[in-house]
């Protein structure tokens, strides 16, 4: 990255930082657009050029680009659910510390907000249309095809069982292993 990317990335950094602090300190609710601009100090139009409104900041997952590149980069053998869970494993076990404690916060407040809760529907919908176009992708199928489909689904479904929201717990890799083991085994209960 250049200079001016690098200066990009270290104010949307500084924004999203700040305002998970304030997040943890006032609230959601209580945390206005202007107070996360001032904490970051720039201005709220900069914080609109970043971030279209705060609940997009909170939502805005960093590790959706990783993934998809950790998942184009399984071996082809793998089957889809073995790439995604490898992949998912080596973008979080590469994780600095504090990268990974940000995205623990950010996954915890999704799911203790209300107003973000209610937001969990609409992403589900998008990763399960990301995750099916990358299966179609590496299965050579079309990502609209019924059983791609329904694979993704299932998938995002059974993979958000991994997450604990409870703080400093996030995503548990070996809750993850386990609900691939059990979608290949056909989920026999």
């Amino acid at each position: 990255m250049g200079l001016r990317e690098r200066k990009k990335e270290r104010t949307r950094r500084t924004i999203r930082t700040e305002a998970m602090r304030l997040f943890r300190e006032q609230g959601y609710a209580e945390t206005t657009v202007e107070q996360i601009a001032e904490a970051a100090e720039v201005s709220p139009s900069t914080f609109f050029r970043y971030f279209p409104s705060k609940e997009r900041l909170a939502l805005t997952d960093d590790m959706d680009p990783l993934v998809i590149q950790a998942i184009a980069e399984q071996p082809a053998e793998l089957s889809p659910l073995r790439a995604f869970m490898r992949a998912t494993i080596d973008v979080f076990r590469a994780l600095d510390p504090e990268d990974l404690a940000f995205e623990q916060q950010r996954m915890a407040l999704i799911y203790s907000v209300p107003e973000l809760r209610s937001v969990i529907a609409q992403e589900t919908e998008r990763n399960v249309d990301l995750i099916a176009r990358l299966v179609a992708d590496r299965v050579c199928r079309s990502a609209d095809e019924l059983e791609v489909r329904a694979f993704a689904g299932a998938l995002i479904g059974a993979a958000m069982t991994a997450f604990d929201p409870t703080p400093g717990v996030g995503l548990d890799m070996d809750k993850l292993e386990r609900i691939v083991d059990f979608l290949e085994a056909g989920m026999k209960l």
